[in-house]
């Protein structure tokens, strides 16, 4: 009986929780290439909240629809993911000085199911200010750990960054 409750427990944290590799410089200095990060899923997305998202092709959106929010950890991982933080959200303000792609959208407001997700590193990211708004239900998870791979000692630390770095 334990041992089925303990089969339980494992088959929904591995639905819930996704490690990821950072792949890249777009998020630097708050992640670094070859950086584990540890993702839940499902968790309430907040502006400054860094996320694991699905990448795009190029600025041509995705070939494939969407994962299904409980998507089995062997569907996740034939994507593409990228690690962006949080901007904007619906019904935020559409931050068109900071974002070419958005310069010229009519609305004033971000629109429902859309956020505006940038890399910390604004020379190194491909991220709104090339692609627009991105669909919240790209959006993996929420990013919660982060394990350093080099530059420093091992060890998990909260994601940080202030917003106004992005």
């Amino acid at each position: 009986m334990i041992a089925d409750h303990a089969a339980v427990v494992t088959a929904a944290l591995t639905r819930r929780l996704v490690a990821v590799t950072v792949d890249g410089v777009s998020m630097e200095p708050a992640y670094r290439d070859r950086d584990q990060v540890l993702a839940i899923r499902g968790t309430r997305l907040k502006v400054g909240r860094v996320v694991v998202v699905e990448s795009p092709f190029g600025t041509s959106g995705w070939r494939q629809r969407a994962l299904a929010a409980k998507a089995a950890p062997s569907l996740v991982s034939q994507r593409r993911w990228m690690i962006k933080r949080v901007v904007a959200l619906p019904g935020d303000p559409v931050p068109r000085r900071d974002v070419p792609a958005l310069a010229d959208v009519a609305e004033d407001r971000v629109p429902n199911g859309m956020a505006v997700l940038l890399g910390d590193n604004r020379s190194a990211s491909f991220d709104s200010r090339a692609f627009g708004y991105f669909p919240l239900e790209r959006i993996l998870g929420v990013v919660r750990v982060a394990v350093r791979s080099r530059n420093g000692s091992p060890g998990s630390r909260e994601p940080s960054g202030p917003v106004g770095a992005v």
